[in-house]
């Protein structure tokens, strides 16, 4: 798999940016993608050094307008850790 095809956008909330200090990036992935691809593409896209992966499947939310019922899709988030000293500049001018 392409690299920016297991990297499918940044998640850009209050919490992913608090994290960013830390060294932990949050990116919605694609939800075939295991850790070790992932790891390749973030470091392939951004030329940094990852330590660790952590993923997790998030439900889609159940929506209704009206007595029409439907559902968001399910998708995958990833954060991850980058070895100390490590930035993805990406992030840098949002915070």
């Amino acid at each position: 798999m392409n690299p920016r095809e297991v990297i499918r956008r940044p998640v850009v909330t209050e919490e992913s940016m608090k994290k960013t200090a830390e060294g932990k990036y949050t990116f919605a992935v694609h939800p075939d993608a295991n850790k070790t691809q992932i790891r390749q593409a973030v470091e392939a896209l951004f030329k940094v050094k990852v330590k660790k992966v952590n993923t997790v499947t998030v439900r889609g939310k159940e929506r209704r307008v009206g007595a029409f019922r439907g559902r968001r899709p399910d998708w995958k988030k990833a954060v991850v850790t980058l070895e100390e000293g490590q930035r993805i500049e990406f992030f840098e001018g949002l915070r």
